[in-house]
């Protein structure tokens, strides 16, 4: 995005990995080379969206009218009018792992129910009906030049569904309720909800696997990293300048390359404090730091982002003030070595059907509470994600992978959102269990340039009308404060 504050990679990372990111990029490695599976003979008019030399691919199958037929009543002129119903049957589609529905105006909203069932490819059973959540209520702000692009589009929440390779979809709207009693006794026709224009079905496969459990064994940071070393680095794995650059970004914790960035002790990320942000910090700062030791956390390499999906550049706001806490609404049917896989479909997702630049959240949390990487541009820095609409400047987005309407959350989640919030925050002087203001960038409950004040760490419901996180995960909120707090030393 051109109207983007762009990141200065020589200034993050310093001369030496600037050299590396300037050496002419080998060809692609085998592994990146492997030609993304193509929609299978027939399977027109889906339009495959992947690059040929890139991991995973899109499939998007545009949607079609499905006939109804009004129920009947004595007076066939009051009949209540069928609802519009759109959908598609598909069993010759390529693999995929996640479903998800867009349409192409991003401020429209579809009133109405969209229902996906799937064929599973090892047993050849088709799934349960499942519902998605028709508001996906995440995103960048109005009038920032990641919303105003172009390319994004409306969508529903995406859903992991596992690998399958047959797909049936229904989106049905609502009809409004009738309006009360008319002049000659009757209710009024109940009208039905619009749908948006330009529904498609979006078909996600993630790419290969990765393993979390081999990104443990990351050497841990040992000192800088040098131009040779860089040099090394990119000619034995044939790097992208994208994925060095996204690596480059958290080189002040690890070394380029690193799948993880490993725990430390508090008295260790006091120190790294110093190091990273010592001329910004008060005295009292300096007497006293409250910061919780910093949290391992899996790199994007090491869930296996594909680099190349994304926009260049990295977009920062001044400070984090704020964390706000959100769910996936991706289904908690996954299992945590099969998370890599779930981060890469909304990733893909969150790009390519719905037109970001990066993943939308800071971080994502799985349900035995691993903590990822998300959006590019340094886990310690203040980077802008696509989180919660109206709030994404001075904030950072945490999502737990799954839905917690009716679920509880597992004390691992709640134990890694406070790990990492105590640190975060910690590295900005913020407190856990206090308030905090933030201005409106515009949404469904403040108007634009409204300082509202809210708790330091906020569920996606206190800055915007949605359900997100879930009641489940929201009520939990007090004791992931108290817990961050206690982290800090406080």
């Amino acid at each position: 995005m051109r109207g983007f504050l762009a990141s200065s990679i020589a200034s993050s990372i310093g001369v030496a990995c600037a050299a590396a990111l300037a050496l002419p990029l080998p060809p692609p490695a085998a592994a990146v080379a492997a030609t993304a599976r193509q929609a299978p003979e027939g399977a027109r008019p889906a339009q495959v969206i992947a690059g040929s030399q890139l991991p995973g691919s899109t499939q998007s199958l545009p949607l079609a009218p499905i006939a109804t037929v009004a129920p009947l009543t004595r007076n066939r002129a009051l009949a209540p009018v069928s609802a519009p119903e759109m959908g598609l049957t598909r069993e010759d589609v390529a693999h995929f792992s996640m479903v998800g529905v867009i349409w192409d105006d991003p401020a429209a909203e579809l009133h109405g129910q969209v229902q996906v069932r799937t064929r599973a490819t090892d047993k050849g059973a088709w799934s349960r009906w499942q519902n998605l959540q028709t508001h996906n209520d995440d995103g960048a702000d109005p009038g920032s030049a990641e919303r105003t692009s172009g390319r994004v589009r409306g969508s529903t929440a995406p859903l992991w569904v596992g690998d399958s390779d047959g797909v049936e979809v229904r989106v049905r709207a609502e009809g409004d309720r009738p309006s009360g009693e008319t002049a000659r006794g009757t209710r009024a026709v109940p009208a039905a909800s619009a749908l948006p224009s330009g529904l498609r079905l979006e078909l996600v496969d993630p790419g290969g696997e990765t393993s979390t459990r081999g990104a443990a064994l990351a050497v841990p940071y040992s000192g800088p990293t040098d131009a040779a070393q860089a040099a090394s680095l990119k000619t034995e794995n044939a790097e992208s300048e994208e994925s060095l650059a996204a690596s480059a970004a958290n080189a002040d914790l690890v070394p380029l390359g690193a799948t993880v960035i490993p725990a430390l002790s508090r008295t260790a990320t006091v120190r790294e404090l110093m190091a990273l942000r010592g001329s910004k910090l008060t005295a009292s700062q300096h007497k006293k730091p409250y910061i919780g030791p910093r949290p391992r956390i899996i790199t994007r390499r090491g869930w296996g982002a594909n680099e190349r999906l994304r926009e260049k550049g990295f977009v920062y706001t001044k400070k984090v003030k704020a964390a706000f806490v959100h769910h996936t609404a991706t289904g908690n049917g996954y299992r945590c070595s099969q998370a890599a896989s779930v981060i890469r479909g909304i990733y893909r997702y969150h790009v390519k059907s719905m037109g970001w630049r990066d993943i939308g959240y800071n971080f994502l949390v799985d349900k035995c509470g691993n903590i990822y990487e998300g959006r590019a541009g340094g886990v310690a820095k203040a980077v802008k994600g696509a989180h919660t609409l109206g709030f994404n400047n001075n904030s950072m987005g945490i999502a737990v992978l799954g839905g917690f309407g009716s679920h509880k959350p597992p004390a691992a989640v709640l134990k890694a959102i406070a790990r990492l919030t105590a640190w975060k925050l910690g590295l900005y002087g913020a407190n856990p269990r206090g308030k905090t203001y933030l201005k409106s960038g515009g949404g469904n409950l403040y108007r634009k340039g409204k300082n509202v004040r809210l708790n330091v760490i906020s569920g996606h419901r206190d800055g915007y009308a949605t359900d997100c996180p879930g009641k489940q995960l929201y009520r939990k909120l007090g004791t992931a404060r108290s817990t961050a707090a206690r982290y800090q030393g406080r």
